[in-house]
């Protein structure tokens, strides 16, 4: 295992194509949800343990092996916005292409194969990880901080928020975050002998109505 390359895939600039996804917080920007960093914080807080945890449950799954193509349904069912399953897909051929590049392996290869137009991105997450020789907690971390720091980066240039005090947010939320991505391999662990029906099913009914109006916008900043 390589703590080097869990710092390659969970970097920012690795080119996965999450700069131009604010995570809901381009809608929750508009709606008024999000006005500064204290409502930045709860805004991230509620998608870490909502979406955030099934997404880091998948991921992890994905890393111990299990089917990617129950994964992929799975992931269907727990997301009823159809702007998001999109966004998911669109950003998990974007990861594809950056992981096969990185850290080639036949499992991606395969995946390629069987999902043309892109799988469900912590799926992928999931198989990266693999591929990159990490482990579940490893795919769970960056599946979870993903789904913050996204968030965090785009209020930062869509409300002018001081990067200071946007990063001081994800610090804040470190505790969270550990505990998700410890559940998160609980929950893929025993996904491995029972079946994908037991992972996570939790909803943020908000994200996905606000990811609905957004993909209505005629000019946004962000596809998602």
């Amino acid at each position: 295992m390589s703590r080097a390359a869990l710092l390659v895939l969970a970097d920012g600039r690795f080119p996965a194509g999450g700069h131009a996804h604010s995570g809901g917080a381009e809608a929750a920007v508009r709606a008024g949800h999000i006005t500064d960093a204290a409502s930045l914080e709860e805004f991230c807080r509620g998608r870490l343990h909502t979406s955030g945890a099934v997404a880091a449950s998948l991921a992890a799954a994905a890393s111990l092996g299990v089917d990617p193509g129950e994964l992929d349904l799975a992931a269907d069912a727990r997301t009823p916005s159809p702007a998001l399953r999109v966004a998911a897909r669109r950003l998990g051929r974007q990861l594809m292409r950056a992981a096969r590049a990185t850290w080639p392996h036949p499992e991606l290869d395969a995946l390629a194969r069987r999902f043309p137009k892109g799988a469900h991105q912590p799926v992928v997450m999931g198989l990266t990880a693999r591929a990159a020789g990490l482990g579940p907690l490893d795919a769970a971390y960056c599946s979870a901080y993903e789904g913050v720091s996204g968030p965090a980066t785009a209020v930062v240039r869509l409300l002018s928020l001081d990067p200071f005090d946007a990063t001081g947010v994800l610090a804040r939320l470190a505790p969270d975050l550990d505990r998700v991505a410890r559940d998160a391999v609980d929950a893929g662990r025993v996904a491995v002998t029972e079946g994908v029906d037991v992972l996570p099913a939790r909803s943020a009914p908000l994200l996905e109505i606000g990811a609905e109006a957004h993909a209505a916008w005629a000019v946004r900043l962000f596809a998602s």
